[in-house]
């Protein structure tokens, strides 16, 4: 069977503060379609793992390929021209824009944004936006915030900036999506959306995801292979029922967690 290509192939990755190995050699693949999860207990450096990864921090050493492009030294904004995007644990909207225009915001190449094309090619400017606009309003009734498009993104709940964010990452046309979180401080039942989109968009949009969560039950349900961190490094990486009888597992994260 051919593997499936990677879309994140880290090797070595290391961060220090004050001397300490808050990621201490972390090597970390995605394949292309796989829901990653990445657990662990808190101070275990997850985060700071996804930081690297998306670049709002720079490693200390180790080497970061996203879709076999050397990303090691890439600005972080330039990560979402190689296919990758991410969310925050606390949603990073611009409250007073509407829920469209901050969708709208994430597109990659926005014409009406160049001045040479604004002023000299109004015809194709306007059709250009009016395809954007049509491309945001997909995204957001992807993540069912369609009715919410002219509200100000300050009037969503919590869940619902999550979905926003979601949309945003559609809207990039990325392939690779880092989620930090996404059950924390939302309902219910929102969750059990959220959820569902994530599976949705893996499985009918092919997108691949490295997901961060608490909760273990949405790991439990999303992720084909989770990674477990602890100090720093990797101590075990599989399934979840692999992972979940794993006695360094268990001492560390899951037994604490019960």
């Amino acid at each position: 069977m051919t593997a499936l290509p990677l879309r994140i192939e880290a090797s070595g990755l290391t961060k220090r503060f004050g001397g300490i190995a808050v990621v201490d050699a972390v090597s970390f693949q995605a394949h292309a379609g796989e829901i990653v999860g990445l657990i662990g207990p808190n101070g275990a450096g997850k985060t700071t793992l996804f930081n690297l990864l998306s670049r709002v921090l720079r490693s200390d050493a180790g080497t970061l390929l996203i879709n076999g492009i050397d990303a090691t030294r890439r600005a972080p904004h330039e990560l979402a021209t190689l296919g990758l995007v991410r969310t925050f644990q606390l949603a990073r909207e611009l409250d007073r824009l509407t829920v469209l225009e901050n969708v709208l915001l994430a597109a990659r190449d926005n014409r009406g944004e160049r001045l040479f094309d604004a002023l000299c090619r109004p015809a194709a400017t306007r059709k250009s936006e009016h395809a954007m606009i049509q491309q945001a309003r997909e995204a957001l009734s992807i993540v069912s915030l369609a009715p919410h498009e002219a509200k100000p993104a300050a009037a969503l709940s919590g869940g619902q900036k999550k979905l926003l964010e979601l949309a945003r990452c559609l809207m990039s046309g990325a392939d690779i999506i880092l989620l930090d979180e996404i059950a924390a401080g939302v309902a219910p039942h929102l969750v059990e959306e959220i959820v569902d989109l994530v599976a949705r968009l893996n499985r009918e949009h092919g997108k691949t995801f490295v997901v961060i969560e608490h909760n273990v039950g949405v790991i439990s349900r999303l992720c084909s292979r989770v990674v477990v961190m602890a100090q720093g490094s990797v101590i075990a990486e599989g399934s979840f029922e692999t992972i979940s009888r794993d006695a360094n597992v268990i001492a560390s994260y899951l037994g604490q967690a019960a």
